[in-house]
């Protein structure tokens, strides 16, 4: 028999194999959600994701809630029940996000911009590396416009990596991936516009070696800026994902 004072408790032992379920399960939806295999718009089937992941429906339930406050899922509601559904991909959602990464670039940009003389050359080559793929990209027209998203993201990743300090990071990897999810549908559809975020790399480059932490901010929130702009002419063209 469990004594009066072991019921109702949970094991250290449970307790952290719930943690580790739930973060497994957070990480694997949210990835479904980001790479487009889980839809924009979409119904979410509690019990088909689990069986998917392989885990339980507690864990899945709980990773749901998480992401809703997230904004990765929505709850939509009827007369008769509400389920959870992807978030659609919409102009209004791009204009909060982009603005906010841009912000959270800018600083870690400044912070890069004040770093000695021999780490700012280092890192304006990587970034210079980086620029050449995409004129690379550029110069070939369609036929490697799927490739845009992985230089754009390793260019401003390196930028990231080498300014921000712990918390900067953690805001960081919180909401890069919402504005993931646009990044990789539309980016192949802005190769036409692809030369204006290369001459706006340029210019963060140039302000990361002549050190001026106020012009690598500028510089990274007008590209952000720019990008949710050029953006949302994409999607005029092709339509909002999952709003329909």
């Amino acid at each position: 028999m469990p004594s009066h004072a072991a019921i109702g408790k949970t094991s250290p032992r449970l307790k952290a194999e719930h943690g580790n379920s739930l973060r497994k399960a957070v990480h694997e939806i949210r990835e479904l959600i980001v790479h487009g295999r889980l839809s924009p718009g979409s119904w979410i089937v509690e019990a088909d994701l689990a069986r998917h992941l392989s885990m339980s429906r507690t864990p899945v339930r709980s990773a749901l809630h998480l992401l809703q406050r997230e904004g990765y899922v929505i709850e939509h509601t009827n007369v008769r029940k509400s389920r959870m559904v992807v978030a659609p991909l919409t102009k209004e959602d791009a204009a909060e996000l982009y603005p906010i990464i841009g912000h959270i670039e800018g600083l870690a940009g400044r912070r890069t911009a004040e770093l000695p003389k021999s780490n700012r050359t280092e890192i304006a080559s990587r970034l210079k590396g980086f620029n050449n793929q995409l004129r690379d990209i550029l110069s070939s027209k369609n036929s490697r416009a799927a490739g845009i998203f992985d230089v754009d993201r390793n260019f401003h990743r390196a930028i990231i990596e080498s300014g921000a300090g712990p918390r900067l990071l953690a805001l960081h990897r919180s909401v890069e991936p919402q504005a993931e999810r646009y990044w990789r549908l539309y980016a192949s559809s802005i190769i036409h516009d692809l030369h204006l975020s290369v001459a706006e790399h340029d210019e963060i480059i140039a302000a990361i070696l002549a050190g001026d932490a106020d012009r690598v901010e500028r510089g990274l929130q007008t590209n952000w800026q720019n990008g949710c702009e050029r953006l949302a002419r994409v999607i005029d063209i092709f339509g909002e994902r999952g709003s329909w």
